[in-house]
């Protein structure tokens, strides 16, 4: 394969990192075939939903990090942010114009796909999109899972084959006979100027210039791959041991604060199972047998740290599953028949309160604790997981219509959560609804759609100090 074209191009979209990066190895291992300089392009729109200080801060921290992590290799790095609405139209075409090849990231939810899509058609050379989101490629699937177990099966009868095929802790590393581009063409850099190393060094004082929702604020969370690792090492020294037993507990926040990394590409989940199985001493001789997608023993670690792979290579998974093989994922008609059937049976059944979209992005209702899952959602750009699904199933309550609660998680969540807009939320949403689990018991409102309830919450759980927190 040769080529006449200036460089290779990355344009990193979904896997953010420098890192156990599989984008960025396969845009490195073709500027070494091609022997070309490679060039790593990262961009921010400002045009995109719901885009807010928040997210923004977010992303200019992981650029910070990235260049960084670039400084000492021989690709080129160069990090945009659109200072106006559609100033930076054209930028990656023009770069692609001078590529032998394009690589960048496979993401099947949001409007990346389209993104990418599009480009594909308006250029003339080969556009690669690799997926570096799971363990396991999501184009080896073949199918929708309707379920965890069936998933959980599927991944214990193909995962230890994909082991072998991890990426590279620093793919930059097959850089270092490449040549080197030391700048791009003045046409571009006039025109589409890359952030400086002032400006990636203090990123919130750009904010207040761009067209973006400043209502939203920035975090003390910090974004990028720095804080991404410095969270899971914290999570592995000092809430792993305890994870099983105390997640659940929104008081314990023992939970790995990990799924807004992961959601940006901060982090990856081979950087993530990497450290926790050296942690655990584990090798792939501990593997159960059979693939019969038992939740319990198939791992061989300790409890906690199979509750939790459970989490990172089984639901996290699932969910991408979900968004790539279900047509329309994120819509209502893509639920299980049987959930909308039961539900819309009961869509004339009396609420016991029927709350506006403001009244619920404000917690203004009569259930405090779901009035503080959403005080934490909107000051933390997070919150816990098991109120997570209590906090959907009382939208559904409080919804005449269950395609309109559908609507009302994903809005509230991609406005505020640092994690949402990702296929892990859009499975949460439909897990509301029925996707992904059973018929129960037949109730008002719920149907056979599994039912939750504060009272419920507030027994089993520990809350008093998460209540006080965000009363």
């Amino acid at each position: 394969m040769s080529c006449d074209a200036d460089f290779v191009l990355y344009w990193m979209t979904a896997a953010r990192r420098t890192r156990w990066n599989f984008g960025l190895q396969r845009a490195a291992e073709l500027a070494v075939e091609l022997r070309k300089p490679l060039v790593v392009v990262e961009a921010l729109r400002s045009d995109y939903p719901d885009a807010s200080d928040r997210f923004h801060q977010f992303v200019l921290e992981g650029m910070g990090a990235n260049a960084e992590g670039f400084r000492a290799s021989r690709a080129l790095y160069y990090p945009y942010v659109e200072p106006a609405l559609d100033a930076g139209a054209g930028l990656i075409q023009a770069l692609a114009e001078r590529a032998c090849v394009v690589v960048t990231d496979w993401f099947p939810a949001y409007f990346l796909p389209r993104m990418v899509q599009a480009l594909s058609g308006r250029v003339g050379v080969r556009v690669e999109a690799i997926d570096s989101n799971g363990l396991i490629p999501v184009a080896d699937h073949g199918r929708a899972f309707p379920t965890a177990r069936g998933y959980r099966a599927h991944m214990q009868r193909t995962l230890k084959a994909h082991l072998r095929q991890f990426p590279l802790a620093t793919p930059t590393d097959l850089l270092k006979d490449a040549p080197r581009l030391k700048a791009l063409p003045a046409h571009i850099t006039s025109r589409w100027p890359a952030l400086s190393a002032a400006q990636l060094a203090a990123p919130h004082r750009l904010l207040a210039a761009l067209p973006i929702d400043h209502g939203v604020v920035a975090l003390e969370t910090r974004g990028g791959s720095t804080a991404a690792t410095r969270t899971l090492s914290t999570f592995m020294a000092q809430k792993l041991r305890v994870y099983d037993e105390e997640r659940n507990h929104p008081d314990a926040d023992c939970t790995s604060r990990l799924s807004p990394y992961l959601h940006f590409g901060h982090i990856s989940a081979h950087e993530i199972f990497s450290t926790l199985m050296t942690q655990e001493r584990w090798t792939t001789r501990k593997l159960g047998p059979g693939g019969a997608g038992a939740r319990e023993g198939w791992w061989g670690v300790s409890p906690s740290a199979e509750a939790f792979l459970d989490q990172l290579t089984v639901w996290r998974e699932l969910a991408f599953n979900g968004c790539a093989w279900t047509p329309n994922y994120h819509a209502y008609e893509a639920l299980p028949a049987w959930a909308r059937a039961t539900l819309e049976a009961h869509q004339r059944d009396p609420r016991p309160h029927l709350y506006s979209l403001a009244q619920l992005d404000a917690a203004e209702t009569a259930d405090e604790v779901w009035n503080a899952a959403q005080r934490q959602l909107r000051q933390e750009g997070w919150f816990h997981g098991y109120l997570r699904m209590l906090w959907g199933k009382k939208i559904l309550e409080w919804t005449r219509e269950p395609a309109d609660a559908l609507d009302r998680m994903e809005i509230l969540m991609n406005r505020y959560s640092l994690d949402g807009r990702d296929p892990v939320s859009y499975a949460g949403y439909g897990w509301v609804l029925g996707r992904y689990d059973r018929p129960w018991f037949d109730r008002a409102v719920f149907g056979t759609v599994r039912y939750m309830t504060s009272a419920s919450a507030t027994r089993k759980l520990r809350m008093k100090d998460y209540l006080r927190k965000f009363s």
